[in-house]
């Protein structure tokens, strides 16, 4: 008798996406996927039952990938009003068992199986496959950031992080000014604040030059950050462009450090920002302010820094920690 597919999930800030996934002859199918906007659902039980009744087949097990710390009883979303009971949650859901992982541990996992065409090169030696440690960071409607090893006793290891809520370190009087603004507004700022979409939003803000005025709007007032990139990458605002060179640079620090603290071989940007800019980030400052690090220049030329283009990663991962762990 076949073995009914396993739920997965990966729940950001914005999207909720939800699909089926089953063994495979390689990595694991992944079918019916359904991404859902997360501010009509009061709830990851409701969103989640929201898919499962639109469903032929009933899953008995599920995996679900969550923008938080997974510690504990008590989840709670970082930049979403959704909280649970890890130990209730499968019975919410008519379910036998519920594993759950951070998105980005995740998001890790998938880095560690992905093929050649699903990634780009952006700067560094050019290794098939890709070399660990691997740091993965990304941006979305938070930053995330995992490390994953390489292990003798499995093939891979992830270390789910919070780096994304490291302090912003600003560089040059532009991203101090970006800095001070972003501290009139949230107090303490960090890489998050910055290095996200509502981050570039606020980044565009900044340079407006009536930063007073615009301080205390709330995020849905600011410009979409979707329309800063579009009109930067077709180069009809120099505001957009500036916003989005100077995401770019912060960017390339950040990736910087990362590599320096992990020690990697490999730096993988994920997340859903970056992809939709690829040639822009590769004509930024990104790659100086990656290799700004005075004596450490020329141990971070030496790794390879990717952009994962896999439109699912955080689906892929989660998959990966039910059905397929003999692949990790």
């Amino acid at each position: 008798m076949k073995e009914a597919p396993i739920l997965i999930g990966d729940i950001g800030g914005t999207k909720a996406r939800f699909a089926l996934a089953e063994p495979g002859p390689g990595r694991p199918l992944i079918r019916d996927i359904v991404r859902l906007p997360t501010a009509d659902f009061d709830s990851l039980q409701e969103a989640a039952g929201h898919y499962l009744a639109g469903l032929d087949t009933r899953p008995r097990k599920a995996a679900i990938a969550v923008a938080s710390p997974v510690r504990g009883d008590d989840i709670r979303l970082t930049n979403l009003p959704w909280s649970f009971k890890r130990g209730e949650l499968a019975e919410a859901l008519g379910l036998e068992q519920v594993h759950l992982l951070n998105d980005f541990g995740a998001t890790a996992l998938a880095v560690a199986v992905l093929e050649k065409s699903e990634y780009e090169s952006l700067s560094g030696p050019v290794r098939t496959p890709l070399a660990a440690p691997i740091s993965v960071i990304g941006a979305g409607t938070g930053f995330g950031m995992a490390l994953l090893l390489d292990c003798p006793a499995h093939r891979w290891r992830v270390v789910e992080t919070e780096g994304g809520h490291i302090s912003y370190a600003p560089l040059g009087g532009e991203e101090q000014h970006i800095h001070q603004w972003l501290s009139a507004r949230h107090g303490r700022v960090s890489v998050e604040r910055v290095l996200s979409g509502s981050g570039l939003a606020k980044l565009h803000a900044a340079l407006t030059g009536n930063s007073p005025g615009m301080r205390d709007l709330p995020d849905d007032k600011l410009r979409d950050p979707a329309d800063i990139v579009a009109a930067a990458m077709a180069d009809q605002d120099r505001l957009a462009r500036q916003a989005l060179d100077r995401f770019c640079a912060i960017l390339g620090s950040v990736a910087g450090d990362a590599a320096l603290i992990h020690g990697a071989s490999t730096l993988a940007i994920a997340g859903g920002i970056v992809p939709r800019f690829i040639p822009f980030l590769k004509s930024s400052a990104f790659r100086e302010r990656f290799l700004d690090k005075g004596r450490y220049a020329a141990y971070l030329d030496q790794v390879q820094v990717v952009v994962v283009t896999y439109p699912e990663p955080g689906l892929l991962g989660a998959a990966l920690s039910l059905v397929g762990p003999e692949l990790l």
